[in-house]
């Protein structure tokens, strides 16, 4: 099937009389006919429904779907997209190892990064991810068991060269972890470029209308576990009676291992009614993102344009030194978001935005609805000075997250606040 074909029917097809849309399983349990039935499940013998921390049938839908879209081979939904970046890391790494990562990543992901899995024992080392392959592989060490990035970084709107990741990640003999939340699947599929493992805040795009945290990650199934750094994969698991991973599961070792493991221990379990929507949000995704990003398109020029503005991030336009990044990994698209620098820095930018009317302002970003932000007192607003430099964060840096309105009324509530200068 299509892509627009996928987002419909993937994960669901109805039998004789049974409802159109998915229903709603809104059922911690599920009964069976023995004992033996139920001790089967536990023991991963069969697959099934059990208890919903660990699989629901509503949100099974959604993973299949996700799995479909992507291209994956399996997919585990969480209760927000700060849960899979979590789980996805935690899956493969253990105290006292390391991972490396893109600098130009959303905030709080790098603040779960640099001191969340600090305390826990896991070393992260920050890399600019604009350096050439021969200084990023300095960054490897001995026990580098992940290699992370944002195809569009949040909210500095840089696009990862994700083969050279890839290269790096092989290097290290560690799989590569894609956050892919802006772009969605619909204009970036990272497994074709060389990941290992997606992650997404479900939250933003895929659901679109700000009605339902969630995350995923989905599991490309082509890492070899089989090379000698990743016992937890290829050794008997005792707390399933010796069960072997990648003997039992093959390719999908990955993704059982964080549901069975991190997930039932965890916990950070989606509810029923949030995969519902989230599956609605779906079924229209193709067709949002391109009215997204041409909306963001026209903006970006816009700004670019207005002698009010000292910059703007948005790899579409020719003039962006991601321009070419952007040509090869999302040809057909982008988002729709844009930051850019106003002249005047945090007080100015405060003004603007105050000066809004049409545009809200909102601690989210990737909804249907036009939304604006100042990164560097909010979503960002724990990291230190030096921390903002190296990311890219100006004290004067504005983000836009492009809506589906009619994009002359968006144009004219962005020139009226800054009229109001």
């Amino acid at each position: 099937m299509e892509f627009e074909t996928q987002c419909l029917h993937s994960g669901y097809t109805p039998k004789n009389g049974e409802p159109r849309v998915q229903p709603i399983v809104q059922s911690t349990t599920f009964t069976y006919d023995s004992a033996e039935d139920i001790g089967d499940l536990f023991d991963l013998k069969k697959a099934g429904f059990f208890y919903s921390r660990l699989a629901n049938p509503t949100t099974s839908v959604v993973e299949e779907k996700l799995t479909a879209l992507e291209g994956g081979v399996g997919a585990l939904c969480t209760s927000s997209g700060q849960a899979a970046a979590f789980y996805a890391l935690l899956n493969v790494l253990e105290s006292g190892d390391h991972f490396i990562s893109s600098s130009s990543i959303y905030g709080g992901t790098y603040n779960l990064f640099a001191h969340t899995l600090k305390k826990m024992g896991i070393d992260v080392t920050f890399v600019d991810p604009s350096l050439p392959l021969e200084e990023l592989t300095r960054a490897i060490q001995p026990n580098t068991k992940a290699v992370f990035g944002e195809t569009i970084a949040n909210p500095a709107l840089r696009v990862l060269d994700i083969e050279k990741f890839a290269q790096l990640a092989q290097a290290a003999q560690a799989p590569l972890i894609i956050d892919n939340t802006f772009a969605t699947p619909y204009f970036c599929r990272p497994f074709e470029f060389g990941a290992n493992i997606v992650v997404h805040s479900t939250t933003k795009y895929l659901d679109g209308h700000a009605v339902a945290l969630g995350g995923v990650i989905i599991d490309g199934g082509n890492f070899n576990w089989h090379n000698g750094k990743f016992p937890q994969f290829t050794q008997p698991d005792e707390t399933y009676h010796g069960l072997v991973y990648t003997e039992t599961f093959g390719s999908a070792a990955y993704i059982v291992k964080a549901r069975v493991q991190l997930m039932r221990d965890l916990g950070a379990t989606p509810a029923p009614q949030n995969s519902f929507l989230l599956n609605l949000g779906l079924e229209t995704l193709a067709l949002r993102m391109q009215a997204h990003y041409r909306n963001a398109l026209t903006v970006a020029e816009f700004l670019e344009a207005h002698p009010c503005v000292n910059a703007v991030n948005y790899p579409a336009l020719k003039s962006s030194p991601d321009y070419a990044l952007k040509q090869k990994y999302v040809p057909n698209g982008l988002c729709g978001v844009v930051s850019f620098e106003i002249k005047g820095g945090k007080e100015a930018a405060a003004k603007w935005l105050n000066a809004l009317k049409l545009v809200s302002r909102e601690v989210h970003v990737a909804d249907i609805r036009t939304c604006a932000l100042h990164p560097a007192s909010s979503t960002h607003r724990q990291l230190s000075a030096e921390e903002l430099e190296a990311i890219d964060i100006s004290a004067g840096l504005i983000r836009i997250s492009c809506g589906i309105e009619h994009i002359n009324d968006i144009l004219a509530d962005l020139q009226q606040a800054f009229d109001s200068l």
